[in-house]
């Protein structure tokens, strides 16, 4: 499908928010994190896969244009446990596969588990019709450096969560700070901004809209990763979602399309 026609379709979806309609909660497939907890004792289980497809123009030694080819997929396990009503601690497993070629040849072509991921988030502020949270996180090294799986190092990240709930509207807004310690020589100081909507459009159905930049980790580039992403959550029950989405990059140095699904669970 055409970019252009995607990118129109996701603003039509960004428009339809303005409709009236009921709120709802945020999750996958969206990007952008929402302030909201699991309650006290309670889990969440999400399981969900992404594929992304790059195409990267550049030149080669001679300099003849060449194709480079990119195909990168993950599927992560995510378990959240609320500490206390207003704190959950969070860990994800990702696995992931990633492939690049060029015409016959293939550059790489590997798979594994990555940086293991632990978060705290805490909502701290609740003032109608707002609510604020803070999420820090580190990631572990146990993805393998050398077959492009992992950063080597421990990394952190500080990020500042709002949602605000004016009926029919919700939204939420994200800006953080990466610490991307790495060995493999890529941007350390990492910025992130993002902002989500949704709309629910049945009692069991919610469409969602999510933007957002972030500093590129190749530190040989200016060029900030933005991307658009457009998505649906269907709820057949209170403590089960299912979700799909298309992300599109925006600009160059992001995965030109990427989809993703999953399955949450609340116990």
């Amino acid at each position: 499908m055409n970019r252009h026609i995607l990118i129109k379709t996701l603003i039509i979806v960004l428009v339809m928010l303005l409709c009236p309609a009921e709120s709802a909660f945020a999750g996958h497939p969206l990007i952008t994190d929402d302030t909201f907890t699991q309650g006290k004792g309670k889990f969440q289980l999400e399981i969900n896969g992404q594929i992304g497809f790059d195409d990267n123009h550049q030149t080669d030694e001679s300099g003849t244009p060449v194709i480079i080819k990119s195909q990168e997929s993950e599927f992560n396990t995510s378990l959240t446990y609320g500490v206390i009503d207003s704190v959950d601690l969070i860990v994800g497993f990702p696995y992931e596969w990633k492939k690049s070629e060029t015409g016959p040849s293939t550059l790489y072509n590997e798979n594994g588990l990555t940086d293991l991921s632990i978060a705290v988030k805490w909502r701290f502020l609740k003032k109608e019709p707002f609510t604020f949270a803070i999420k820090p996180g580190i990631t572990l090294p146990t993805g393998n450096m050398d077959k492009y799986l992992g950063t080597g190092r421990i990394t952190g990240s500080l990020f500042f969560i709002t949602s605000v709930e004016l009926q029919p509207f919700l939204f939420h807004l994200n800006l953080g700070y990466i610490k991307n310690v790495n060995d493999i020589e890529e941007r350390v100081d990492l910025y992130h901004a993002s902002l989500a909507g949704e709309w629910q459009v049945l009692e069991s159905v919610r469409l969602a809209v999510n933007g957002g930049v972030e500093e590129n980790s190749d530190a040989t580039s200016s060029e900030d990763r933005v991307f658009i992403l457009g998505g649906l959550i269907y709820s057949p029950t209170e403590n089960l979602d299912f979700d799909a989405g298309i992300k599109i990059g925006v600009t160059d140095s992001e995965t030109d399309y990427m989809f993703l699904g999953g399955v949450t669970f609340r116990f």
